[in-house]
């Protein structure tokens, strides 16, 4: 097929639904709702189940039940709902459960607004519930790649039996592009699962999904295993891009809708001769340290600047990445305001001449 016009909260709901997930169990929140909307109305067309739970508690809990009967399935909402879905992340991470789960992040604090905001950073790479686990982010900057990126998350999690989140913003969330639906096969979708409760018809005992361990030594293993898991997935799934970073001597780092701003700043500084280039992670977790750092080193870089719509939270592991051999400058706009590529380029010549010019 060719490209269609759509926006951006529905290609990732028929993104989904290419990926072969026919299950879905969600609740309206700005700006996500028409993600919502979009599963409500598609989701019978193709046999599937679409159900608006009454609170996002109670979807991150139905998504639990469905993911255990090996089904693949996907809940999505915004940043004060997706607060509410930690305890439930957190179940399905000890399950070793697989599901996606979006989040369309807005202004925060609190109930805060419904523009665009990158603070929910924190939040989806450092675990954000209880205990020692993480979830595989990725975090796309078109709807193209939205598309791609959501058929991704739905691969990662069966492949490591993981909750995987998709992280994107009011603008990625409500803008509309051409994008274009890959076919896919069913060879994509066939993942073993030998352990979902399907039930065992008497040829053998009970299968039990559970992330309850009372006995402490068990619990322990139980971590370790989820560890090892984690390695091996920040040894395998990292994903990031370059923009004109072969020449650099100056680095931004910047994700999402504002790695978009950024590449036209970038374009504008090198038009006045300042080679300056673009590190973009796509994974967020597992985030690319080791590119990060090599990088740094082999262009012997001078300066990163960090640009965000926040406060200032990845670029925490831009300096922890880079150890100190590259100074780490942030530029940050909060509470759904988004950074202009005038504001970006001024960044860029304090980093030279360490002045506005």
């Amino acid at each position: 097929m060719g490209k269609v016009l759509m926006k951006g909260n529905e290609v990732i709901g028929e993104s989904a639904i290419k990926a072969g997930c026919h299950y879905f169990f969600g609740y309206p929140i700005t700006p996500q709702s028409e993600l919502v909307a979009y599963m409500a109305k598609r989701l019978p067309e193709v046999g599937g189940l679409f159900l608006q739970a009454e609170s996002e508690v109670s979807a991150i809990n139905m998504v639990y039940g469905a993911a255990s009967a090996g089904v693949r399935v996907m809940t999505s909402s915004s940043s004060p709902g997706f607060s509410l879905k930690q305890e439930g992340i957190s179940f399905l991470a000890a399950a070793n459960l697989p599901a996606v789960i979006v989040n369309i992040a807005r202004g925060g604090p609190g109930l805060g607004n419904i523009q665009p905001a990158q603070s929910d950073y924190f939040q989806v790479t450092k675990g954000g519930g209880h205990g020692d686990y993480y979830t595989p982010v990725l975090a796309p900057s078109t709807l193209q790649e939205i598309v791609d990126l959501t058929q991704e998350a739905f691969r990662i999690a069966d492949q490591y039996r993981t909750p995987v989140i998709l992280l994107g913003d009011g603008v990625l969330g409500q803008m509309m592009e051409p994008v274009e639906f890959k076919e896919t096969s069913e060879e994509m979708h066939l993942f073993e699962k030998d352990w979902a409760t399907t039930g065992t018809v008497g040829d053998g005992p009970p299968k039990t999904i559970t992330s309850l361990d009372l006995n402490d030594v068990s619990l322990e293993e139980r971590n370790r295993k989820l560890q090892e898991k984690y390695e091996t997935i920040k040894d395998q799934e990292v994903r990031v891009e370059s923009y004109k970073m072969d020449d650099a001597i100056y680095g931004i780092v910047a994700y999402g809708t504002v790695a978009r701003i950024v590449k036209s700043a970038v374009d504008r500084a090198r038009e006045a001769g300042m080679k300056v280039g673009l590190i973009r992670p796509i994974s967020l977790w597992p985030f690319p340290s080791s590119y990060i750092r090599k990088l740094s080193e082999q262009l012997q870089l001078n300066k990163l600047l960090t640009v965000e719509m926040s406060a200032g939270q990845m670029v925490e592991d831009v300096r922890l990445s880079v150890e100190g051999i590259v100074p780490v400058h942030f530029y940050g706009r909060n509470g759904g305001v988004i950074p202009t590529v005038d504001e970006i380029y001024q960044e860029i010549l304090k980093l030279k001449y360490g002045v506005m010019v």
